[in-house]
């Protein structure tokens, strides 16, 4: 029996794994001498045997180190980042990076695309003509050490074994696995070199973890590993039981993201979730005594144009139109055919399933079900309402910008059945979009 072979026998019966084990194992998947079927077979063990906090943060230190891990020396300020586990409208990142950046941090976010039912940050940025998502690791340093940040794509020299695990893990019903999910985030988000990160926890109908209480499973398992491997880490649980933004869809989203650093649109629970990370990203890592000098600090940066200054600079010097912010709709898609979905009746929304909500705009052409699926950035679903509004009929509810007027009437019958109205008010909780705050660590390593 070879080697990696009793590493997944040890492994599937329940014995725990040194840190040699592990670093055979991720250094074979990096070379590629350790087979698929090999990583298939070690990702079902772990899917049934979990892994130890000592496990799991070897397993994480060994793919970070699988490829470059970015030095950011001679700095004048910390280099920070955040982490969304993805939902519907989910623009966060568009505005928090140059906010945080236009406060004294480094931003150097290192983001993916979107899959299944979930928006990726850099589809949104490339509806953006000529915009560089793929510098090389030279002018991406150069660009946030002159800039502040750089919102780029995964690089082949940062955590390789990361992206060769999750693609067996994609086809082997693994994906969910709580210790991968672990070790692929933050194994990327250590080989970036920061000092802090701050996760962006998603739960409800729009996310994976539809509990709260897994939710905060995951989100203490990411903080103790980071800390474990040296990076300080905190986390937020946000609902995503309804929208979080106006929008959902590509170029829809970067014209929020642009009115909302203009200051000319800010959706309140959008706004909520960048204040709350931003904040925490400065406390975090220094930049600040509290998040309430935080919050103010980050509201001045609004208001005199510095972050909005950040984003613009970051667009032009990433190859795109320097005068994005000014000409917004001359530079962002159209979609051929839009009109809005109408109330059939005066009710309430009682509910919004945005699972289904995103789906839609997947089929519209604005996401991808699989990695090599093509993009049509100017399809999606814009005005969107939230739970508990209460709208007469022939209101709109949203509008639907599709290709044609088939693809339009799909997406009306699936927004139809994923929004609930009711005659009579609905006795909805008022449920704050930031639900929890965490940054204990485990007391054990199954919780």
């Amino acid at each position: 029996m070879s080697l990696i072979s009793e590493l997944i026998l040890k492994k599937r019966d329940g014995r725990e794994l040194n840190g040699q084990d592990i670093s055979r194992l991720i250094a074979g998947i990096t070379s590629g001498q350790v087979t698929d079927a090999q990583i298939a077979a070690f990702s079902m063990a772990v899917w049934f045997r979990d892994m130890s906090a000592t496990e799991l943060r070897a397993i994480t230190e060994a793919m970070r180190d699988s490829g470059t891990v970015l030095r950011w020396d001679n700095l004048d300020g910390p280099v920070v980042d955040k982490h969304s586990t993805g939902g519907v409208g989910d623009l966060v990142s568009l505005v928090l990076a140059p906010l945080v950046a236009a406060c004294g941090a480094f931003v150097p976010m290192i983001s993916g695309r979107g899959l299944g039912h979930t928006g990726g940050t850099l589809d949104k940025l490339e509806s953006i003509p000529g915009f560089n998502t793929a510098p090389s690791e030279a002018e991406f340093q150069r660009l946030v050490r002159t800039n502040g940040l750089s919102i780029i794509g995964q690089t082949d020299q940062l955590a390789p074994a990361d992206r060769r695990i999750y693609a067996v893990r994609d086809v082997t019903a693994t994906v969910a696995s709580m210790p991968l999910i672990v070790s692929s985030i933050l194994s990327k988000k250590l080989a970036e070199g920061l000092d802090a990160l701050v996760m962006d926890i998603k739960v409800g109908s729009g996310a994976f973890m539809e509990t709260v209480e897994d939710a905060r499973r995951l989100a203490t398992r990411l903080c103790r590993t980071a800390n474990d491997a040296g990076l300080a880490c905190h986390a937020f649980l946000t609902d995503m039981s309804q929208p979080m933004s106006f929008s959902a869809g590509n170029a829809l989203e970067m014209r929020e993201a642009c009115a909302y650093l203009t200051g000319q649109l800010r959706h309140p629970r959008l706004h909520a979730v960048v204040m709350a990370i931003a904040s925490e990203m400065l406390t975090l890592s220094g930049l600040s005594d509290s998040n309430t000098a935080a919050t103010a600090i980050l509201q001045q940066a609004l208001d005199d144009g510095s972050a909005a200054e950040k984003f613009a600079r970051m667009v032009a010097d990433q190859d795109g139109p320097v005068d994005l912010l000014q000409r917004t709709n001359d530079y962002l898609s159209v979609a051929t055919y839009s009109r809005p979905l109408l109330m059939q009746q005066s009710g309430w929304i009682n509910s919004m399933h945005m699972t289904r909500i995103g789906l839609a705009v997947v089929r519209l052409g604005g996401g991808r079900f699989r990695a090599e699926d093509s993009i049509d950035h100017s399809v999606g679903l814009s005005e969107l309402r939230s739970t508990g509004d209460f709208l007469e009929k022939g209101e709109e509810i949203l509008m639907i910008h599709a290709r044609n007027e088939s693809d339009w009437s799909q997406a009306e019958a699936q927004c139809g059945s994923a929004i609930e109205i009711t005659e009579q008010q609905p006795a909805l909780e008022a449920k704050e979009i930031v639900l929890e705050r965490i940054e204990s660590r485990m007391e054990n390593n199954n919780e």
